[in-house]
């Protein structure tokens, strides 16, 4: 029998990003720090780890929580009208850097506490067992977020500090495949390839410093589910982090690829950057956490036999 309640329940979570999606489909951009595209992650996350529950959701706390669900959308739609002017003008009295980023920490702030509010109500503190990735990824975003509107490029020194490191890899792995002539100085590449030269400098959410950020908070608390001991937790955690800094090292190669043997057009180039991350983090998020699921659930059943 179909948990009714439960699926409205998580139509109620999703309505606001759905709003965003169909209201406002030029912010679902797939640059972590130029739009909502962390929305539609987030939902998947939420998704797939709340449907199937037998979790019964009372009526009475549906009904609490739809005007929640209103006031998001609220706020999404009064940002067209005058609210994301406010918010701008505001970053000069915080002495904000980044102001796009400053812009979109607020509507990652607002949806994870929207979503926190009712799952809190949907379910108390077990929360944050039974749903927790999607919520903590959108915070870990919005925490990303803030360092870049408030620490933007390399300033903030403690992330920036491994940079260096990635660009001397990235170089050393240029040179081994003989893709072309590449010289690496702190967190610059000097690149001439097929099409010319171009300079890569590197900050920190360049070279995917942010995503091990996000995939150790996410990570975390996806263990906090999983039935299993602890030293496993952390072999899992560890490959995590591993397998997250080899996708970052593939992501720095492949804009340098990009730039030695496709185009050193400025604007092409950057195109290719917004999107070059997130379309190899997230679906390395979701496949590693996937392949964990399987490998523990066969586990079990063999415990079990």
């Amino acid at each position: 029998m179909q948990n009714w309640n439960l699926i409205f329940g998580i139509f109620i979570i999703a309505s606001p990003i759905l709003f965003s999606m169909i209201a406002y489909p030029d912010s679902i951009a797939w640059s972590w720090n130029e739009g909502r595209g962390g929305y539609f992650f987030a939902l998947v996350f939420i998704v797939a780890e709340l449907i199937g529950l037998k979790i019964v959701i009372s009526r009475k706390r549906l009904l609490a929580v739809i005007p929640m669900a209103l006031l998001t959308i609220a706020y999404l739609i009064s940002l067209e009208y005058g609210l994301r002017d406010y918010i701008i003008e505001s970053a000069e009295q915080f002495d904000v850097q980044l102001i796009y980023s400053w812009t979109w920490m607020w509507d990652f702030i607002v949806m994870a506490i929207f979503i926190v509010a009712v799952l809190t109500i949907f379910f108390g503190k077990r929360w944050i067992r039974i749903a927790p990735a999607g919520p903590i990824f959108l915070i870990g975003t919005a925490i990303i977020l803030s360092l870049d509107a408030f620490f933007p490029y390399d300033t903030l020194g403690p992330l920036q500090y491994v940079v260096p490191y990635f660009v001397q890899t990235n170089v050393w792995i240029i040179t081994m495949l003989d893709l072309g002539t590449a010289v690496a100085k702190d967190n610059v590449m000097f690149l001439r390839g097929e099409h010319g030269s171009m300079a890569l400098q590197v900050f920190w959410p360049s070279a995917g410093v942010h995503s091990i950020i996000i995939f150790s908070l996410v990570i975390g608390a996806f263990m906090l589910k999983l039935n299993i001991l602890r030293h496993r937790k952390a072999m899992y955690f560890v490959l995590g982090i591993v397998g997250t800094i080899t996708v970052n090292l593939i992501r720095i190669f492949s804009l340098s690829w990009y730039a030695l043997k496709v185009t050193t057009d400025p604007v092409a180039w950057e195109e290719y950057h917004k999107i070059a991350g997130e379309i190899m983090f997230l679906p390395w998020l979701f496949a590693f956490i996937l392949v964990v699921i399987l490998i523990e659930s066969r586990r079990m059943k063999k415990l079990g036999q």
